[in-house]
């Protein structure tokens, strides 16, 4: 079964004291165009991770978000102690020299720079095995979505391909009366300028035979169900066939060009219209195609 390029995952889990979200999502895209945002103390991963996702996804302009919420106890920032203590015992031997007292020395203390200092965050491998399996989680979704995505797809792709072959054999009536009408067509005007008894009847159908021939769409014909069928086959075949549907589509929209610059007959044209439009509507979905 087919797959779309469209797709969206979503996990979420709580990993030491934080809640995780991961959101990995997708769009149509020749190649694959991946973006990844995640905390900075897990960036060592990163490489990894593109190693990963790219297996996975293969195709389309793909975002993953790692994002969490931090827990009311988890301490971002510290305090210098140290610098604190040495800033503390110059103010109280300068306060003692001038002879101040009740000196806020907390509140002077807060306003000195670096006395507050954000603690640096080590990675830690557990946490990231835990991030792993929910990105993991996400991705099982995020692959659901696809194919489900891409089951509509194939259903779509199948009635209006197998609505071209039946418009196909409709051809046969027209193709034949064709024929006759230009056989006909040919003879009366050649007795607008000749004489009846005048007429070389060999030659004339000599004539008609080669003009039958140029008109001739019976190779066509036999090449665009050819090819309505290889695209049809090709449906059952899996997902990242995206690329080869489409080549598919662009030969069938050759043969039906080509019937219709030949057809010179309006019960044909019409067929062939009607081909057109069910062949734009697959070339356009098709470009969603995993």
């Amino acid at each position: 079964m087919i797959k779309s390029l469209t797709g969206y995952g979503k996990s979420e889990g709580t990993v030491g004291q934080r809640k995780f979200t991961i959101e990995l999502r997708s769009l149509n895209s020749k190649q694959l165009d991946l973006n990844v945002r995640m905390p900075s103390v897990y960036k060592e991963k990163e490489l990894e991770l593109r190693t990963f996702l790219a297996g996975e996804i293969k195709r389309g302009k793909c975002d993953l978000t790692i994002y969490y919420e931090a827990g009311m106890e988890e301490k971002k920032v510290g305090l210098n102690r140290s610098l604190m203590e040495s800033y503390h015992a110059d103010l109280s031997e300068v306060a003692e020299n001038i002879g101040q007292e009740n000196v806020d020395y907390m509140s002077l203390l807060m306003r000195i720079p670096d006395v507050f200092r954000s603690e640096k965050e080590e990675f830690n491998e557990e946490e990231w095995n835990t991030i792993f399996d929910l990105i993991k989680q996400a991705l099982k979704m995020f692959n659901d979505y696809r194919s489900q995505e891409g089951e509509g797809l194939e259903g779509d792709f199948a009635q209006r391909v197998n609505h071209i072959l039946t418009l196909e054999s409709e051809l046969e009536g027209p193709a034949e009366q064709r024929v006759i009408k230009v056989k006909e067509r040919i003879r009366q005007n050649l007795q607008d300028f000749i004489e009846k008894e005048k007429i070389d009847h060999n030659r004339f159908e000599q004539e008609v035979i080669y003009y039958l021939e140029k008109m001739d769409v019976t190779e066509e014909r036999v090449r665009l169900v050819a090819n309505c069928k290889y695209f049809l086959e090709i449906l059952e075949k899996g997902d990242a066939q995206g690329k080869k549907l489409g080549f598919i589509s662009q030969e069938i929209g050759r043969e039906i060009n080509t019937l219709g610059s030949k057809a010179n007959d309006s019960d044909i044209q019409r067929i062939v219209v009607q081909m057109k439009d069910e062949l734009e509507k697959v070339k356009e979905q098709v470009l969603n195609v995993l």
